[in-house]
């Protein structure tokens, strides 16, 4: 039987809520539809126009809706509940229809289910898309057909009656995706492990426990490529079921991808022979922990994909959009979009990929992570720092309680908009000097995403006369 005729086996007949009709739902309730599943979708707009252009699909499909305040109310009586990462495993709505018997999982879950090719998955706090595009790159230039995915690209499930067996399913997986499964991909990446949506999680064990998730499940022969440098992910070591591989930028090692001191070249080493994949100076993507990222790529790919393979991307990829991604230089001064970098971790990385002090745009919204660990670092890398959204005053009380502000001679101004913190920085500007929008924080306090938030911030940059 082919897979999407067993997705059709599940579903045909059977009453299906979708919580919510973001960009991977809209995709997957045509197909439920189509497979003969009777869909109702749960969401708290209150009425059928306020899904906008989406409103005549809903209407021509004939979707049941539940909607507004009691929305979870469409829970009650469904065979299967499709659930979005944005709503919380945990919440008490979703666990009282697991307990009378509904089947609860997601778009990404069904897909890992009946995926019948192989599938290359990427976690971790940080790096996780630009790491999971370069792997998906390095499998395109070997010439495999390429599916990807999950917290990036397109919904998965509605491809799959396109996904043959000898492909690759390329998968980025959050903590929020990865929480309630329980199917692992044959190699498995964790990035680090650091302080991350905690607004979200009851606390770290419970993102790090959703974290592991992506090992557990794994049926040898799998591999699982860990990132030696964070304690966490390091720890996850003994979550292995199979091959187990390092990547490192400050240590060698003789089991994995790492940086070689002696000659600054990306290297594997495996079984006592080490293989030289590119010397640093020709990867072009900016920043030390763009060269961990690629060193995890190479070892997720390692064995699968040529070594030439992994050099042409290597030497060519220049990144993914809001990361550290150059917007114009005017009159002088460039400015960059970093507004993936949504947590300290990210921001300090960002930081680091610059030779100079820059002039750093911060704040947003917060997620309740602590802004201590970012404060010393501002002091070593900005020149000015501009300050917005909620999270604004916790930085800049982070910023001036650390030791050597008062001599440091950094600048702090406020704006109360991404415009006026444009206009802020290009006044702060000389000839030479960087601007980057590096929040450190969410977007949710003024923007749906980090995108929205990045290309608005793009646009205003553009504008400027």
């Amino acid at each position: 039987m082919l897979p999407i005729e067993r997705l059709q086996e599940l579903i045909r007949g059977k009453k299906v809520a979708f919580i919510g009709a973001g960009v991977s739902h809209k995709r997957c309730i045509e197909q439920f539809v189509e497979l003969g599943a009777q869909v109702t979708l749960c969401d708290q707009k209150k009425s059928v126009e306020e899904f906008g252009d989406y409103a005549d699909t809903l209407r021509r499909l004939n979707v049941a809706l539940s909607l507004g305040e009691h929305y979870t109310d469409g829970f009650a009586g469904q065979d299967i509940i499709m659930r979005t990462p944005g709503y919380e495993y945990y919440k008490p709505a979703l666990q009282a229809a697991l307990q009378a018997g509904t089947k609860v999982t997601s778009e990404v879950e069904l897909f890992f289910e009946y995926c019948p090719c192989e599938i290359v998955a990427v976690t971790g706090s940080d790096g996780k898309t630009t790491t999971t595009t370069l792997i998906a790159k390095m499998f395109e230039a070997a010439g495999r057909k390429v599916f990807l995915g999950g917290n990036i690209g397109a919904a998965l499930l509605p491809q799959l009656a396109d996904v043959t067996p000898d492909a690759v399913a390329v998968v980025e997986l959050s903590s929020f995706q990865l929480i309630s499964m329980c199917r692992s991909p044959k190699v498995a990446v964790v990035t680090n492990v650091t302080p991350n949506h905690l607004d979200h999680h009851k606390d770290m064990q419970e993102y790090i426990d959703a974290k592991r998730n992506i090992l557990l499940w794994q049926e040898p022969p799998c591999r699982a490529v860990l990132g030696f440098e964070n304690d966490i992910s390091r720890a996850m070591q003994s979550d292995c079921k199979g091959e187990q591989v390092w990547f490192t930028r400050l240590h060698e090692t003789d089991n994995g991808a790492f940086l070689r001191e002696s000659d600054d070249t990306l290297c594997y080493a495996e079984n006592g022979t080490v293989t030289p994949i590119l010397p640093r100076a020709e990867v072009k993507l900016r920043g030390l922990h763009n060269v961990e990222n690629l060193l995890a790529a190479c070892a997720a790919v390692w064995g699968r994909v040529p070594v030439e393979a992994m050099r042409q991307v290597g030497s060519t990829f220049t990144g993914v959009e809001h990361r550290i991604e150059p917007v114009r230089t005017l009159d002088g001064v460039t400015y960059y979009n970093d507004s993936i970098a949504s947590s300290p971790t990210r921001t300090i990385a960002g930081l680091r990929s610059f030779n100079q002090k820059i002039i750093l745009i911060a704040g947003g919204y917060d997620k309740k992570i602590p802004y201590e660990p970012l404060a010393p670092e501002i002091l070593s890398h900005v020149k000015t720092l501009v300050l917005m959204g909620a999270t604004g005053p916790r930085i800049e009380k982070a910023v001036r309680e650390c030791a050597g502000f008062a001599e440091c001679g950094l600048t702090i101004l406020h704006a109360d908009t991404m415009q006026h913190a444009v206009e802020l920085a290009r006044g702060a500007a000389q000839p030479g000097d960087v601007v980057s929008l590096s929040p450190a924080s969410a977007s949710f306090d003024m923007y749906p995403n980090f995108e929205v938030r990045g290309r608005d911030y793009k646009k205003i940059v553009n504008a400027l006369q």
